[in-house]
């Protein structure tokens, strides 16, 4: 069987140009292949949460959910996609490849190395999330907001990268208060970019499906105190507000 699935490997660009492109009412632009294990109107829900303020920014990509998807070989840039999965191709594979052809920005998803509705919809978001940055940079609110908050020494952070970043911009900080930190700018930007998209990515899986915040917990870093992310995801919401039939609300305490 697993022979028979890598015979069968086929290169993204032929996905491209074969696989049948939706359009979300947000304007989001996507398409299923293979066997994917998704049901249509899960995935359709799921692509329809990017709220229009977002979605309208990076209009020119396409989402491609596929099996898996791999290179070509070791060390190649050219994407290959399976129809279906096997083990053996599943160790090969990558969460997600970037694929430009023919004028379409393809980001094509392994939604079979994804074992739940949760990770799936991360992933996309994260994508999402990373894509908007790249479009419209940071606003400036949200900016005053996360530095402000890196300033107090809030505990935590929304990612690895952001932690790191984090750490790298106030590396000439001391435990003197009275002395100010050396601000190292580029880390700054890197800080600054990376905890917003982060913080679309999470809200917009707030606005998918429920979820426990702990569920997004990482050995190699702490998660940012509650409140502070609760302070960023309503800003966030502020500047771009869920689509209708979609609701973000925050709880404390899951009801018993």
């Amino acid at each position: 069987m697993a022979e028979g699935v890598q015979n069968e490997l086929l290169q993204a660009t032929q996905v491209i140009r074969d696989a049948e492109v939706r359009h979300a009412p947000n304007g989001i632009r996507y398409a299923a292949f293979g066997d994917n294990n998704l049901e249509e109107k899960d995935l359709a829900r799921m692509v329809q949460a990017v709220p229009t303020a977002v979605s309208g920014a990076i209009s020119r990509k396409t989402y491609y959910f596929v099996p898996l998807a791999l290179s070509e070989a070791r060390g190649s840039e050219s994407t290959m996609v399976a129809p279906a999965y096997t083990p053996e191709l599943g160790d090969q594979a990558i969460c997600h490849r970037n694929v430009t052809h023919d004028g379409t920005e393809g980001i094509f998803i392994s939604t079979r190395l994804l074992g739940d509705r949760f990770a799936l919809a991360f992933e996309f978001f994260i994508n999402v999330g990373h894509a908007f940055v790249d479009a419209i940079g940071v606003p400036q609110t949200f900016e005053q907001l996360v530095w402000g908050q890196a300033l107090a020494d809030v505990r935590g952070e929304t990612s690895q990268d952001a932690w790191e970043n984090r750490g790298l911009a106030l590396g000439g900080k001391t435990e003197q208060t009275e002395v100010k930190p050396v601000i190292d700018e580029k880390a700054k930007t890197a800080f600054l970019e990376s905890s917003f998209s982060d913080a679309i990515a999470i809200y917009q899986l707030s606005l998918s499906v429920d979820f426990d915040y702990s569920e997004l917990r990482e050995r190699e870093y702490p998660l940012l105190a509650p409140l502070a992310l609760a302070e960023r995801l309503r800003l966030v919401a502020q500047l771009f507000p869920p689509n209708p039939t979609y609701e973000f609300s925050i709880r404390y305490r899951r009801r018993a």
